[in-house]
């Protein structure tokens, strides 16, 4: 890993809209396991629920199934929001109606799951972003009843912290969350515009970004992750780009996306050439007239850019970001 970042640069992108077999729909979150498979957690669409399963899937777009399905049954859901996948590679995925935490094996087996509705402890109110800490307990977020929960690897109820506001420490409506080397927690404050820290004892550190969209502020953000050296990368969700920030909450750099086709959708396209074709005679790149200050408008027509990214993870020394609007993958590079 460099020891500086001063920038990123693009490098791929992964994945293929599909509402079966190969590709994803709605992907929200991925996480990768000790052989390093990557598991693609696709929430898929009201209307169109055949999307709501796991890719599985590695860095250089080998394909190797899916598993899981839209439902109440064991090992179903219905709104899954967030994948971890701890030590023993059991997958861990929160679903935010259901209120549950479902386990499965890396085969797609299930395991046992825990949760209900509610405000007690070990209760939900829309499961959302899992991470686990030094310890291999599971932090969760508890998004309606603004806090995090504790729990050990069996569902335990260890301790929670946080409470619905916009004081320190308080949330309103978190998403992400990820720990740092140190043990240090982050969690994306999606109603308050901003980037919570907290040490591992969950004192409140400091805050990355307030509201707004100039370099360093944030409208809605979705996931956080920190590297090695403490650089911190956020998907902000409102303004469909990825930021970057040092160990110090210091604005660093952006990008709003530069996404190519992915090794699926270029086989896709070898095989059905009138959209090939289509493709070729398109204008793909073009400016926007009006919509300079409408982010969500230039990302839902210009393919290159991110379109409401909802995960951000480093592996090695690359960025991964999930956009589900575009159903991919984009991957960067970091520059020392």
């Amino acid at each position: 890993m460099p020891t500086s970042v001063s920038n990123i640069v693009y490098k791929s992108t992964l994945g293929i809209t599909a509402m079966q077999g190969r590709g994803f729909y709605f992907p929200y979150d991925f996480a990768f396991d000790n052989s390093k498979k990557m598991y693609v957690l696709g929430r898929g669409h009201d209307g169109d629920p055949r999307g709501c399963r796991i890719t599985v899937m590695d860095f250089e777009e080998e394909y190797y199934g899916t598993f899981g399905s839209h439902g109440e049954q064991d090992g179903q859901f219905i709104w899954p929001s967030s994948i971890a996948i701890n030590s023993q590679d059991k997958i861990f995925v929160s679903d935010e109606y259901l209120d549950k935490i479902i386990v499965l094996s890396t085969s797609g087996e299930f395991l046992f799951s825990w949760g209900q509705h509610g405000t007690g402890d070990g209760d939900f109110d829309g499961p959302n972003g899992l991470t686990f800490d030094g310890d291999g307990n599971l932090l969760v977020v508890d998004h309606r009843n603004g806090r995090i929960q504790v729990f050990d690897e069996e569902g335990g109820f260890i301790r929670k912290f946080g409470s619905v506001g916009n004081n320190e420490g308080q949330m309103d409506l978190p998403w992400g969350i990820s720990t740092d080397s140190n043990g240090h927690i982050y969690v994306a404050d999606w109603g308050n515009h901003r980037v919570q820290e907290f040490l591992a004892d969950e004192t409140f550190v400091k805050n990355f970004g307030y509201y707004g969209n100039e370099d360093g502020q944030l409208i809605h953000p979705s996931s956080v992750t920190v590297d090695s050296n403490g650089f911190v990368y956020i998907a902000d969700w409102g303004n469909h780009r990825l930021q970057v920030y040092d160990s110090e909450a210091n604005f660093i750099c952006s990008t709003r996306g530069e996404a190519t086709l992915s090794k699926w959708a270029q086989e896709f396209l070898d095989t059905n050439v009138e959209e090939k074709e289509a493709r070729l005679k398109s204008e793909l790149v073009f400016k926007l007239d009006g919509f300079e200050d409408d982010p969500h408008e230039e990302s839902a027509h210009v393919e290159k850019f991110l379109w409401s990214p909802t995960a951000v993870k480093v592996h090695n020394e690359y960025v991964l970001i999930a956009e589900s609007n575009r159903h991919r993958l984009q991957v960067f590079h970091q520059l020392s």
